[in-house]
């Protein structure tokens, strides 16, 4: 009987120790997901401003930094003519404030005129 005990305590310690493992990776799978999907707000937002600006602004290169999300991101915007006349590619760039690493990217089409 206390043989029997003992292993049922096991098992249950060995699924306890595996449910906790799986709740920690979801809780870090949770935090990558809110930064990429903060950073695609920005990335958004840059887009829709770059469309909305004139035509010499759009098309002229930025970066700047927004605040979304209690968080600080960094942005750059670059053009470059597409394949046909009078379109231009913009390119939006997200990165976390200070860091190297690209979270989101973004690339819309425009009238260059």
């Amino acid at each position: 009987m206390l043989l029997e005990l003992m292993v049922a305590l096991a098992i249950f310690g060995m699924a306890v120790v595996g449910l906790l493992n799986l709740s920690g990776e979801s809780t870090r799978t949770a935090v990558v997901l809110e930064e990429r999907a903060l950073a695609a707000v920005v990335a958004e937002n840059q887009a829709i401003d770059a469309m909305l600006a004139p035509t010499a602004a759009a098309v002229a290169p930025a970066n700047g930094q927004e605040m979304l999300g209690g968080r600080s991101w960094d942005w750059q915007r670059t053009s470059m003519p597409a394949g046909s006349t009078g379109i231009v590619r913009i390119q939006v760039q997200v990165r976390a404030a200070a860091q190297a690493q690209e979270i989101a990217s973004l690339s819309v089409l425009r009238s260059a005129e």
